[in-house]
């Protein structure tokens, strides 16, 4: 398949740089990372073969697979698996990584849905692993820059149960599950870079 027959997220040619620099740091000693909602796969086969010490696993909504494929197939890499189907609100698979990686899917995702992302994370994280998130947030009900105020009433006029997360709801759900927040980077655009370890 040729490259301009693939699908396209012009969004992670943008951010893969900043999100790479932090994923190179917080993931040197990891050894196996599950990325929820693949989107595209573009962010998989750009980051796989630069963190070539450990085994990458895509994953998305049955539906979604095969664009996360054509790209595998189009980039592959030794350290990069086939993509699974993983819906947070139905099954997911029966796998252990030391590591969870999610891109702009929390406010995407109903409420419902990041609830269940967040009770179900125990199942498929190591203890000591890390969740990290990558995405737009609000902070103590504060948006993060002037934009994504505009991007919040678009998102919940889509659907109501769509929108930018408050950072304090998601450290919530989080702790639930027994993961505690250790680092809130600022990416560029106004985004985060959220990490939970499960203390597990």
């Amino acid at each position: 398949m040729e490259e301009q027959k693939l699908p396209d997220a012009p969004s992670t040619a943008r951010n893969r740089e900043p999100i790479l620099t932090e994923l190179q740091r917080l993931l040197s000693k990891s050894a196996s990372v599950l990325e929820i909602g693949s989107g595209t796969g573009q962010h998989a086969v750009y980051f796989a073969p630069r963190l070539p010490h450990l085994t990458w696993q895509p994953s998305e909504r049955l539906q979604n697979l095969p664009e996360v494929a054509a790209w595998i197939a189009h980039q592959p890499a030794q350290n990069l698996l086939e993509p699974v189907a993983l819906d947070v609100t139905g099954d997911w698979p029966a796998i252990t990584v030391d590591a969870v990686f999610t891109s702009n899917t929390l406010h995407i995702m109903p409420v419902a849905a990041v609830e269940q992302f967040f009770r179900r994370l125990p199942s498929v994280l190591m203890p000591g692993g890390q969740l990290i998130v990558y995405g737009p947030v609000k902070i103590g009900g504060r948006y993060i820059g002037p934009g994504n105020a505009g991007f919040d009433e678009w998102l919940r006029e889509q659907d109501p149960q769509r929108g930018i997360r408050d950072l304090e709801w998601l450290d919530q759900l989080a702790a639930a599950g027994g993961l505690r927040r250790t680092e809130n980077n600022d990416l560029p655009a106004n985004n985060q870079l959220l990490v939970w370890k499960n203390a597990g």
